[in-house]
């Protein structure tokens, strides 16, 4: 019998132990616990490292295993697809080279230098390919080169795009390689232990890209696709991006006339009437809930001296998303692309006392960033949009309370909006950073007890925090299932250090205020484009651009139509009347296709009565009304939430 000193002792996440008198495989450690758990797992953790099942331990380990069930188990599956979607590639077209191929929020792409545009028609037989090989169960076989070997094996079979990213890779480092069959690629890993693990998967789309992402170097191909755990998992994502299709803010916008775009404006949103509204709607709605929390609301210049966005840190981490100009006297000026500077340059504008604070600065601000062009999308990225941004300036005593208050406010705002699924993710100190580390302690604390304080759960995004300090993001959910990141809440004594200001405390002695940024919406136009897929187009009434619409079923009752919305305008509604010799059923269909939210029908019986019928956009019938009831109902149904009106 093996001594007891030489066995090695693996330890599972629930403590228990399993030992081995051999060297074993992930895989190995799996199978003895049991054949569904070795056949369900696609790789493992060693003392806390991600490992192919292949990998061998040999001395004593922590172990957990990796399965579709954990997150992680998911981009492993999606990252091994597109080694398949490659593999696939090369094999119905040789002279295809490939480049990169990383995972996305919900699959994967790979990107592909080929001699002509791939179609619709290549899609579908790739797709076949790839199906082919997993049924094939082709095993995952990794292997270890150095820079220059991998340089060297990557020039040999014609992969000059693999070789040059391979070659700016420091010599010292050894690589890995993946293989299955005759197709091999570049990869950290780890992999599936083979294809046949690849089950439920679908290619989406392709679109054009170029190398390193530059638009001055060669163009490629870009194929993308999705993975997930089960074909049931696959089907509902499907049916996602089929509603989201329906529900697409694009179409939605120009079929209830709210928004275009133009080429003369590249990014930049031109608002209809009933788009600005809208647009409008919520600014209102925004401003009542600062001005009851104990904001201010200022505004501050869209231009601004490039020294001011020296001082702030933009010009040197930021100047090639700013847009520019130079004055006949070589002063240059940017259009500001963030609200702060300007929010710290009023508060510094005369004398602030630990009386005065906190003080809540909250701006309406148009900014501009040079996004490019193949990334602006809609109203969901943009070059020129409106923030509902914020600056507190407070004391550190004050500064977990303004955290708490915020994160309260940021919850309650987005339910008032139809959002009650909101994660919270926390990003912490970067590598690169400026700061002590007992001021990043300070910053972090605050918001971590602002979260524990409310008992709010938080993903961490340990190193994703800004330069100057951490941040809070918050996540919406939205009716289909689709994850939308909105507000954002950073504490910073970074912005008040650079531009030294102050305020006096008690004791008559200067003292350097904390600075909270904030944005709840975030971008407007943003927001809105969120709202219209969130609602396929039908807002609230409280929202919706225009309320309510006045018919009239024939010309003896425009009179009384005209009326009936002036009655509704006086009440604060959004109304008006339509009087065209059309049928009353052809009008009723346009505004129901229209996503007005009340219809109200008047002909000579109602216009006798001094009453209106009232139907909803659903197809609801709510009868007759007398006409000031009809105006006590709307408004009602049309308010605020939070206000009095409002039924319960």
């Amino acid at each position: 019998m093996t001594e007891d000193y030489l066995m090695i002792r693996v330890t599972l996440p629930d403590g228990a132990v399993r030992s081995f008198d051999h060297p074993v495989t992930v895989h190995a450690v799996a199978t003895s616990i049991g054949a569904g758990l070795a056949k369900a797992s696609l790789a493992g953790r060693v003392d806390g490292v991600l490992v192919d099942t292949s990998y061998v331990i040999d001395h004593d380990v922590s172990l957990s295993l990796v399965t579709a069930r954990d997150e992680v188990g998911l981009q492993i599956l999606r990252h091994s697809c597109a080694h398949l979607l490659a593999m696939a590639v090369k094999q119905l077209y040789p002279k295809a080279q490939v480049t990169i191929g990383p995972v996305t929020d919900d699959g994967f792409f790979y990107d592909f230098a080929y001699e002509r545009a791939f179609t619709p028609n290549d899609l579908h037989l790739i797709e076949e390919r790839m199906r082919e090989l997993v049924a094939d169960d082709f095993p995952v076989i990794r292997r270890e080169l150095s820079r220059d070997r991998a340089v060297e094996f990557f020039m040999g079979i014609g992969e000059t795009y693999k070789a040059e990213l391979i070659a700016a890779i420091p010599a010292d480092e050894v690589l890995s390689l993946y293989r299955q069959d005759n197709f091999e690629d570049l990869c950290r890993g780890p992999h599936v232990p083979s294809t046949g693990k690849l089950e439920a998967f679908k290619l989406t789309k392709v679109s054009g890209s170029y190398w390193k992402g530059d638009a001055a170097n060669e163009p490629l191909q870009r194929i993308y696709g999705t993975c997930w755990a089960t074909t049931k998992d696959l089907k509902a994502y499907l049916n996602r991006l089929e509603e989201a299709g329906k529900r697409d803010h694009r179409k939605l916008g120009a079929a209830l006339d709210l928004f275009h775009f133009d080429e003369s404006a590249p990014g930049s949103v031109f608002w209809h009437p009933k788009g600005w509204s809208l647009f409008q709607s919520l600014i209102g709605y925004m401003r009542q809930r600062q001005d009851a929390a104990g904001y201010v609301e200022v505004n501050t210049p869209d231009v601004m001296d490039r020294g001011l966005w020296e001082t702030s840190g933009h010009w040197f981490n930021y100047r090639e998303n700013m847009f520019t100009t130079t004055t006949e006297d070589e002063r240059v000026f940017a259009l500001k692309p963030m609200n702060c500077p300007g929010a710290v340059s009023l508060f510094a504008h005369g004398l602030k006392s630990y009386r005065d604070l906190p003080l809540r600065m909250a701006e309406f601000g148009k900014v501009h960033r040079y996004e490019p062009s193949g990334s602006l999308h809609g109203l969901l990225r943009v070059r020129h949009f409106t923030q509902d941004d914020a600056h507190i300036f407070c004391t550190q005593q004050q500064m977990q309370e303004e955290c708490a208050s915020t994160i309260a406010l940021v919850f309650d705002i987005y339910k008032d909006f139809g959002f009650q699924d909101v994660a919270v993710k926390l990003s912490t100190r970067p590598v690169s950073r400026i700061g002590s580390d007992e001021t990043w302690d300070l910053l972090e604390g605050a918001l971590i007890g602002a979260l524990d304080r409310m008992q709010i759960e938080y993903a961490l995004n340990e190193g994703e925090g800004a330069f100057y300090g951490p941040k809070l993001e918050f996540v919406l959910r939205d009716a289909i299932g689709r994850d939308w990141q909105c507000g954002t809440l950073q504490v910073d004594l970074n912005l008040p250090e650079r531009f030294d200001i102050h305020y006096i405390d008690e004791k008559g002695a200067r003292q350097r205020p904390v600075m909270l940024h904030r944005a709840l919406f975030g971008s407007l136009e943003r927001f809105i484009g969120i709202l219209i897929e969130q609602h396929s187009g039908a807002f609230p009434a409280w929202l919706a651009p225009q309320q309510a619409v006045v018919l009239n079923i024939s010309e003896g009752q425009a009179d009384y139509a005209i009326e009936v919305a002036r009655r509704l305008k006086r009440a604060g509604l959004r109304a008006s009347a339509d009087l065209r010799n059309e049928k009353i059923g052809y009008k009723i269909r346009e505004y129901t296709v229209e996503k007005v939210p009340y219809l109200i029908v008047v002909g000579d019986k109602e216009k006798g009565e001094g009453t209106a019928s009232i139907r909803t956009r659903s197809g609801e019938d709510l009868g007759s009304q007398k006409l000031e009831d009809l105006v006590a109902l709307l408004v009602r149904q049309s308010a605020l939430p939070g206000d009095d009106l409002l039924p319960c």
